[in-house]
């Protein structure tokens, strides 16, 4: 497995009733490949995931995993709030042609430290997938600890964590846990340079979805650890940065799909579309900034 760079975490669009959008599924997924994404996550908090049904994860996990037929590798995000169900669903990821699993810790449950040990090692021992740690705080009302992480990163099924956490402390306790067999990916697109310079072998992004050639862009310079370079790269992409944060992800990225000719901007209930004008010139312009971008001189 050789997940690094730039992987991004697909929105998963939805069509004008509500159901999956397969087709706008497919050119993001050309938009991707063409736009030198490295990976990508099908099914994960960006894409929606607690608002699909079982058969609509099948559905898309399924199609992502033949429309790039091997180019790049697909996680599956399979994580949740039960340990039981995770190990199920990352089985099914298994058996759909995934290539890993990213597993968020259990959300809403509140688990210990003792108890996210066990369920990850009981997911790495019987889910049938490389295991990509997910921990977003903000997201699921606990933090997998440095300490813990440390604990887990040696058993063989157990490739990487995806931090969200994007403060200077957490990306260097988290870089100084890597190692060939245990890859640190950043998760916070605002801190991705600084994670990548740090140690990081990629980030898990949202940004990409829309602006793939650019973060690519930034992953290798920061990869290569051209601080200079990664600055002017960052720089480029801030405009849609703090547009993206107009509202809780992905309301504000689903909104610069269809300018792109990517899709719906409609998410699923209890999300709803991005309603700011202003917000919405402002990706819209973002957008266009960034249209012609080739490299960064």
């Amino acid at each position: 497995m050789n997940i690094h760079g730039s992987i991004c975490a697909l929105v998963t669009p939805f069509g004008a009733d509500g159901e999956l959008d397969l087709a706008a599924f497919g050119r993001l997924l050309d938009y991707q490949l063409a736009g030198g994404t490295q990976a990508v996550v099908v099914a994960g908090s960006t894409g929606e995931a607690h608002m699909l049904a079982h058969e609509e994860f099948e559905r898309l996990l399924a199609f992502a995993v033949e429309h790039v037929h091997g180019r790049i590798p697909v996680v599956a995000g399979t994580g949740e709030a039960g340990t039981a169900k995770t190990v199920a669903l990352t089985r099914r990821a298994q058996a759909l042609g995934a290539d890993a699993a990213l597993v968020v810790t259990p959300y809403y449950v509140r688990p210990t430290q003792e108890g996210l040990r066990r369920h990850f090692l009981e997911v790495a021992e019987h889910g049938g997938l490389p295991v990509v740690l997910y921990n977003v705080p903000s997201r699921t009302g606990c933090d997998l600890a440095p300490a813990t992480v440390a604990l887990l990163r040696d058993h063989p099924a157990i490739v990487g964590i995806k931090e969200a956490v994007g403060r200077s402390e957490r990306i260097q306790a988290l870089a100084e846990l890597a190692r060939p067999d245990f890859a640190f990916f950043s998760g916070d697109d605002a801190t991705a340079g600084q994670a990548m310079l740090a140690g990081a072998a990629g980030t898990v992004s949202v940004i990409a979805n829309l602006a793939p050639r650019p973060f690519r862009a930034l992953c290798d310079a920061a990869t290569a650890g051209e601080q200079a370079l990664t600055e002017r790269c960052h720089a480029t992409l801030a405009p849609l940065l703090r547009a993206l944060d107009a509202a809780p992800n992905p309301i504000a990225v689903k909104a610069g799909l269809p300018p792109l000719g990517l899709g719906s901007a409609a998410p699923r209930l209890p999300l709803v579309e991005l309603g700011d004008s202003a917000a919405l010139t402002q990706i819209s312009q973002s957008l266009a900034g960034l249209a012609s971008f080739t490299t960064v001189a």
